[in-house]
């Protein structure tokens, strides 16, 4: 499951784990790359590297490709990653649907199925997952040469050490052994996460915080879901939970939200929200290209990137708001990057821009000099975000240990 440094005693099994993900990883994002240059950055001996690039070759984890221009003497070999013999199964289960996606270990989505839940009880969607997956399985056997992990996500809290879901709020659940069940029904390594946090983790590893140390995603929908990552690394507390953003108030004299709070920001932001306050304001008699029966998010933001005024207010006012949020995670986390996702990016310009302006307004200037903020370039709606733990487990060496270890080839 999760992987915590803190918890763990360095012993010579941890110490070899910790060299082989350091080595797997620095090949995965360097490549191509030689033993030398390896032992340079890693600062291992060249025996250590010699040793561990051995066991990765056998176990079809990477590859020798051309050897480099030679500086004098023998030309070095370059390595680089071979992602194409194991596969994954990543799943996302959200509010009305299940998303099951098959990826190498290179993050390429090699098939995808999406089928509507249709189960709310903790047996019935654990039966209807698990013939889910079968299905997927005997469907794509071709595809599958070696299954190596299982990885779900879904809103709630999910404790992912343990692989147990203690609260998610479309399915009724009591202390939910989801990663046990899995892991004795398909006998592969089981990843669950919460989906808000695993995207953070994605675009990290795959998105636009590739090569940012400190970043924060925040995702808009039907709530508003945030994840942090400190020193390349996804913040998590004991609870397996932080930065629940949606409940900052930004709106002393809002609404009350279901959480018994007044003027929460997912009262302000969310596409349900937004709609409603588009329905009224058509009713008051605003002048738009919005209409009763078209007023949905996509309609919002296609009618505000072509300049229409209710259109354009709806999501600068939503920005504004989201702005005030982000401000005050800005102060708290000081991230050099902040990714936002949603439908409501859909107007990234007047998103952005509105964003900007209270962020500016209300957070340190010395906190925001380096900070950029974007929009996610990744589908927020497929399951990259539970192949992200997959990519954790590989880049943190435990999952790497098990298919080091594992009699197949």
């Amino acid at each position: 499951m999760e992987f915590n440094y803190l918890n763990l005693v360095g012993n010579a099994e941890l110490i070899k784990q910790l060299n082989y993900a350091m080595i797997y990883r620095l090949i995965v994002q360097q490549a191509p790359v030689s033993r030398i240059q390896l032992a340079e950055i890693s600062q291992l001996a060249p025996a250590s590297i010699t040793k561990i690039t051995r066991q990765l070759l056998k176990k079809n984890l990477i590859k020798e490709v051309d050897a480099q221009q030679s500086t004098g003497g023998r030309p070095a070999v370059s390595i680089e990653a071979k992602f194409g013999h194991y596969q994954a199964i990543s799943v996302q289960l959200s509010r009305s649907h299940v998303t099951i996606e098959l990826f190498d270990l290179g993050a390429k989505c090699l098939t995808s199925k999406r089928c509507s839940l249709i189960y709310f009880t903790q047996q019935q969607v654990q039966e209807y997952l698990i013939a889910l997956i079968k299905e997927f399985i005997q469907v794509n056997s071709k595809k599958i040469k070696y299954l190596v992990a299982i990885s779900i996500v879904l809103p709630g809290l999910i404790d992912s050490v343990n692989g147990i879901v203690r609260y998610t709020p479309h399915i009724q659940v009591k202390e939910w052994p989801l990663g046990e069940i899995l892991q004795k029904e398909f006998n592969v390594s089981i990843f669950l996460g919460n989906d808000i946090q695993s995207l953070a983790l994605a675009e990290s590893y795959f998105g636009s915080t590739q090569h940012v140390d400190d970043s924060i995603l925040i995702r808009v929908h039907r709530g508003v879901g945030s994840g942090v990552i400190v020193n390349q690394q996804l913040l998590t507390n004991h609870n397996q939970s932080a930065c629940e953003v949606g409940h900052i108030q930004v709106d002393t004299l809002g609404e009350r939200c279901h959480c018994g709070n007044f003027g929460c920001l997912e009262n302000r932001v969310v596409n349900k929200a937004i709609e409603y306050r588009a329905k009224q304001m058509i009713e008051q008699g605003y002048v738009s290209k919005l209409t009763l029966e078209h007023c949905d998010i996509y309609h919002i933001c296609q009618y505000a990137n072509q300049g229409d005024e209710l259109a354009t207010k709806l999501v600068k006012d939503a920005g504004e708001n989201l702005g005030r949020a982000v401000a005050i995670m800005v102060n708290i986390f000081n991230p050099q990057r902040i990714v936002l996702a949603g439908e409501l990016t859909k107007s990234p310009e007047i998103l952005l821009t509105a964003v900007n302006s209270a962020l500016n307004a209300q957070s340190l200037e010395g906190l925001r000099k380096s900070l950029t903020i974007t929009c996610s370039s990744l589908n927020d709606s497929s399951a990259i975000g539970a192949f992200a733990l997959v990519q954790q487990a590989l880049f943190n060496g435990s999952l790497l240990v098990t298919l080091l270890n594992n009699k197949e080839p």
